[in-house]
């Protein structure tokens, strides 16, 4: 891919974590691709078991954003800085991370995603203490 064709790319697929669909978002992954994320640090093989994850994840955050801020072209694939809004109740957390993005035939065979979670965990415990103050 071009730079041009790698920047469409990783916006379209950057757009596609966003509602409740996880086969469009895995229509993305190669059959045999690895994803590793914060939550996922040994990394899950292979499209089925990323199908899962994604199922999961999206179910739960049907609402958040993504976009790219800036898309670094290596031989592989893409170093991809983007940016994430995630709203947890009246809260909106604002994120910011890096992803190793390789790609082989117009599929990703290789996403590892890097951000920091502290804010987002810290967002989800209150939420869940202040579920627990309330049926108190």
């Amino acid at each position: 891919m071009n730079e041009t064709e790698l920047l469409a790319f990783c916006t379209e697929w950057l757009e596609a974590w966003t509602g409740n669909d996880p086969d469009t978002l895995v229509s993305y992954y190669a059959d045999n691709a690895l994803y590793t994320d914060p939550a996922h640090r040994n990394g899950l093989e292979g499209k089925e078991a990323i199908r899962k994850y994604f199922s999961k994840l999206l179910d739960v955050y049907r609402d958040w954003k993504w976009k790219p801020i800036e898309v670094f072209p290596i031989s592989s694939g893409a170093i991809v800085k983007w940016e994430c809004e995630i709203p947890l109740g009246p809260e909106v957390i604002h994120e910011i991370g890096l992803d190793i993005v390789e790609i082989k035939n117009a599929k990703i065979t290789r996403n590892e995603v890097y951000f920091d979670r502290t804010r987002l965990v810290a967002s989800i415990e209150k939420q869940r203490r202040d579920q627990r103050l309330i049926n108190l």
